[in-house]
């Protein structure tokens, strides 16, 4: 009876021992890396799935883990029905979502050789499948005038939602991105605002004459009617003077899409995709829409020029008379 729980807590503890190398290596992405709260917590649900895949098949010690237990795991995924689908369903596991745990296990793997947790990263082997992209979606200069109508009358809500919507197209900023603005952050009377990104870097973007008069009617009628005693210093607040959750933000912005009569399906992060491709259409360098977008590779940014040059085509097609 001893002999078996000792071996049971050995067991526990080797078990154990597996997650904390990886909350060592979320703590790395965190304080060395400056990865995003989203990443870490992407990272943390993808290894976590190995690990409680490997607890059923008896790994209870990362040394133990072979390739092929990496292939099976991986085998195993592919094969299996997504979680937020009924049972039965004939629908697999995304391309997108194999190619994301294999990314997170070699990143994890090189960070375990590159401190010595591990012998060998077995992981490099694995090789990364083919990654579809998607081409982002853009509204049009129509649907965009239309979103961009204020409403009326005005409300502390509808000025920040106004001043929120300018912002993102005239600046291109991510969700995660308007939703931290600090008011230390902007400097409407220079027309720029200084904006923290992926990995907390900073980059400095233009904010248009438009936006910058929306932002100024928050800060002076909307903003002073939601702050309360313990509100932060965020540019965007929410009726109870507290800083937007993504969910919130995001079902805001869709609200002034159904309430402006755009009958698309737009997510806030469209509207970023429009700055770029706007920019784009219109003559911009793709460079500078790099660096206004933060990308760190030039080929993310690349992905718009398939838009733009889309669009040509059609216009191209409707209006030349010999097309």
């Amino acid at each position: 009876m001893s002999l078996a729980l000792d071996a049971a807590a050995i067991i526990q503890y080797q078990w154990t021992g597996m997650q904390n190398l990886v909350e060592d290596f979320l703590q790395y992405l965190r304080h060395e890396r400056g990865q995003s709260g989203h990443t870490q917590k992407t990272y943390a649900a993808l290894l976590g799935k190995f690990v409680h895949w490997a607890k059923k098949q008896g790994l209870n010690d990362w040394k133990a883990v072979k390739l092929s237990h990496l292939d099976s795991f991986l085998q195993h995924e592919r094969e299996r029905t997504p979680a937020n689908r009924p049972e039965g369903s004939q629908r697999k596991l995304s391309g997108e979502s194999v190619y994301l745990e294999i990314a997170a296990l070699r990143a994890f793997y090189k960070f375990c050789e590159n401190e010595r947790h591990l012998p060998m990263n077995i992981a490099e082997n694995l090789s990364l499948p083919r990654r579809w992209k998607r081409l982002p979606h853009a509204l049009t200069d129509a649907e965009m005038r239309k979103l961009l109508t204020p409403l009326q009358p005005e409300t502390p809500e509808s000025l920040c939602d106004q001043a929120v919507l300018e912002l993102a197209y005239a600046s291109g900023l991510r969700l995660a991105e308007l939703r931290s603005v600090r008011l230390e952050q902007l400097h409407l009377d220079a027309g720029f605002i200084n904006v923290v990104g992926k990995g907390n870097k900073e980059r400095v973007v233009p904010v248009g004459r438009k936006a910058v008069a929306a932002l100024q009617r928050h800060l002076e009628a909307g903003r002073p009617k939601l702050i309360t005693g313990r509100s932060p210093g965020n540019v965007f607040l929410t009726r109870r003077g507290t800083p937007f959750a993504p969910v919130t933000l995001w079902l805001r912005i869709k609200r002034r899409v159904r309430l402006a009569g755009v009958s698309r399906n737009v997510t806030p992060h469209m509207l970023r995709h429009s700055f770029a491709t706007h920019l784009l259409e219109h003559g911009a360098d793709l460079r500078v829409i790099q660096e206004l977008l933060g990308h760190a590779s030039i080929a993310t940014t690349e992905i718009y020029t398939h838009v733009a040059g889309r669009r040509l085509r059609e216009v191209h097609r409707k209006f030349h008379p010999r097309s």
